[in-house]
């Protein structure tokens, strides 16, 4: 297996390049003891053709300081992991997906990008006669580099961009890519202290959350699922899953080594789920995490509101 250095808010891992064995390792996490191999959960048929194939191998782990920080999560709450949207709740969906896709939610769902070779140009302008940067694949991670696209017109697409400042875009062409669709999405209410997973306007699973402090916020805005890690050991302050986001922490430009990454990603901590703990990761319960690293596949997109 070829094996990439990563750094992620602060947490430091190893981890496997994912092949056709669909295996994840994070043999070293700064806070917790950790080594071996553990297989990824395959990809649910409801991802709605899966936007990558396979399991992303990374760390996304929020910063821990000195001491791995505890995230919470005591599960989904009772009665609230399926079922449908009412009718205010739908509107609600509506303009939810309109925000994460540039236009106005249909139930159709939003496209992934998978880059098909080792690099992709991207382009600041449609059409420009040089690209504004290359970006490789796997990405830094290991993991196969994807983008939430946000429009299309002709041989171009718009995408969102997993760089500073949130919320970049740029443009790729479509023979780079191959595209797929999905219907999910994770929507999360630091006010509420709540994420929910949509299948278009069906709610999935719904669930509790602990959010950046006030000095480090979880920032509002549009992202995308870019990597998946699993642990080998689900008791640490990883949990038993995380999943790296395309956006960063707006207050820490870099921690104890690492780029200031987002994600969502479980906890050891139970204590702190609802409340503001982490430094601007949003943490679920492992029952939670468990549940969208078996369903949700990378490139799903994200919500945060503001």
């Amino acid at each position: 297996m070829k094996f990439s250095r990563m750094k992620f808010n602060g947490y430091l891992a190893t981890a496997a390049l994912v092949t056709a064995a669909t295996l994840t390792t994070a043999a070293t996490l700064t806070g917790c003891a950790a080594s071996g191999a553990q297989p990824a959960p395959p990809r649910a048929a409801t991802t709605t053709t899966t936007a990558t194939g396979q399991a992303g191998a990374g760390a996304a782990t929020d910063s821990a300081g000195a001491g791995a920080e505890a995230g919470a999560g005591a599960g989904t709450e009772a009665g609230a992991t399926t079922g449908h949207a009412g009718a205010g709740e739908a509107a609600e969906v509506a303009r939810t997906e309109a925000a994460a896709t540039g236009h106005a939610g249909t139930g159709a769902g939003v496209e992934v990008a998978t880059v098909r070779g080792p690099r992709i140009a991207v382009y600041q302008l449609k059409g420009a006669s040089s690209p504004w940067r290359e970006l490789a694949s796997p990405n830094d991670y290991g993991a196969e580099r994807v983008f939430l696209v946000e429009r299309r017109d002709g041989e171009w697409l718009r995408v969102l961009l997993p760089i500073r400042p949130n919320g970049s875009t740029g443009w790729i062409r479509t023979g780079d890519v191959t595209l797929t669709r999905t219907t999910h999405r994770v929507e999360v209410d630091p006010a509420r202290f709540r994420f929910t997973v949509y299948d278009g306007a069906r709610v999935l699973r719904t669930g509790k959350v602990a959010t950046g402090r006030d000095d480090t916020p979880t920032p509002p805005g549009r992202y995308f699922f870019t990597e998946l890690v699993r642990p080998p050991d689900p008791r640490g302050p990883y949990g038993a899953y995380a999943f790296g986001l395309s956006g960063f922490s707006p207050t820490l430009k870099s921690f104890a080594g690492g780029p200031g990454q987002l994600a969502i990603h479980g906890t050891d901590d139970a204590a702190a789920i609802g409340t503001q703990a982490s430094h601007g990761c949003v943490r679920v319960g492992n029952a939670d995490i468990t549940w969208m690293a078996k369903n949700l596949a990378i490139g799903t997109p994200v919500v945060v509101k503001g």
